[in-house]
């Protein structure tokens, strides 16, 4: 996709069929191994956006679900704590994912994630992204061979 798009169309170029093609792309994200960041910049690159604005729109993307997720896990930590008798049953693990806990790990994971967008932004600005898909491609088969080979269990 790095070196069929255009690259010449900014986000403010966004129309709403490319964001329907961005939200197919980022469902795929649902089958088990499919990279929701991944899949949405492809998708941009393809309909010809440059990097930055592919990347941007795709962390954008991610928002809603990161922050629903957050918020409901918050939600639960605190209509359903954690009783004695549902750790028990395995349920869950007390004292672990209170309402705390829960806010605290979502606080750090926003920042951490902010982090993590600044210096993608900045590296892809400058590079291409062939390292990624080396890397997932090194992975994928990394992982079909030890799942043939019976090393790790499906």
């Amino acid at each position: 996709a790095d070196w069929v798009g255009s690259k010449r169309k900014r986000l403010r170029e966004l129309t709403w069929g490319d964001g329907i093609i961005y939200g197919f792309a980022q469902a795929l994200a649902l089958i088990p191994g499919v990279s929701r960041s991944g899949g949405t910049i492809t998708a941009g690159l393809f309909m010809g956006y440059q990097r930055r604005a592919a990347a941007r729109y795709s962390f954008l993307l991610a928002l809603p679900a990161v922050f629903g997720s957050g918020f409901y896990q918050l939600y639960k930590a605190v209509k359903e704590p954690c009783t004695q008798a549902l750790a028990s049953a395995g349920t869950c693990t007390p004292e672990v994912f209170g309402p705390v806990e829960t806010a605290a790990a979502t606080v750090v994971a926003f920042v951490v994630g902010l982090l993590v967008i600044a210096f993608f932004m900045s590296y892809i600005s400058r590079r291409s992204f062939l390292p990624f898909v080396i890397y997932r491609i090194a992975l994928g088969v990394l992982l079909m061979i030890l799942l043939g080979t019976g090393v790790l269990a499906a």
